[in-house]
């Protein structure tokens, strides 16, 4: 199956679906050793080179929910991490992972309820997600982290992402925040995430977007 943006690679065990309306290129699969993905092949995946294993390894890196694969025994389902967790990625998006219900997601996103790639430079044309407008737009932020949230109880449970109109993206939930260089940085249940790239206390919403007239609904 395929049409202009999405395919879907054929194999005897299990399929593997591409989605061009979330995948920003990281090439966590292209670059994967093995014989799934491999370019200039074709088609580049093929699912029967590799055993079930390893397809749902692959394909459980892609940070955008781009890829996802489909066991025809259903012996295998895509579940959720164990904890939730946001990177703040060098210059680029807030790479989401864990149980997500991201408000307004289409259904056919599919992906996304596991891993998703949120921007936060406020130039993206598929808002919430990143569509990498942060690298003509000239994002800098490196991904530090300066505050410690709270302490957490518990981890995983699902985690909740609704969009304030023109404002920051509301997370509840058990979270961790990851900064670009690694570090766990921030613990907590509530937080509010810049979306327009103007805060001065990134990866958190200080209120800037108000003065810097974004919009984004």
């Amino acid at each position: 199956m395929s049409d202009e943006k999405t395919f879907r690679y054929e194999g005897k065990d299990a399929d593997v679906s591409w989605d061009g309306r979330l995948c920003i290129h990281i090439q966590e699969c292209g670059r994967a050793s093995g014989e799934l993905f491999v370019g200039g092949r074709k088609p580049w995946c093929q699912p029967d080179q590799v055993d079930v294993e390893e397809i749902v390894e692959v394909v459980k890196r892609c940070p955008s929910g781009a890829l996802t694969f489909a066991i025809k025994d259903g012996s295998v389902e895509e579940t959720a991490d164990d904890k939730n967790t946001v990177v703040v990625t060098n210059n680029g998006p807030l790479h989401v992972r864990g149980d997500l219900d991201i408000q307004d997601v289409p259904d056919d996103f599919s992906g996304t309820g596991f891993r998703a790639s949120l921007c936060r430079c406020g130039h993206s044309n598929n808002k919430p997600f990143c569509d990498n407008s942060h690298d003509d737009a000239g994002f800098v932020d490196h991904g530090a982290v300066g505050e410690a949230g709270e302490s957490l109880a518990e981890e995983g449970g699902t985690l909740t992402i609704r969009r304030a109109p023109n404002g920051p993206l509301l997370l509840s939930g058990n979270l961790t925040i990851i900064t670009g260089s690694g570090r766990v940085a921030w613990q907590g249940t509530r937080t509010a995430l810049c979306r327009c790239g103007h805060s001065g206390n990134k990866p958190f919403c200080d209120g800037a977007h108000k003065a810097a007239g974004f919009e984004a609904e």
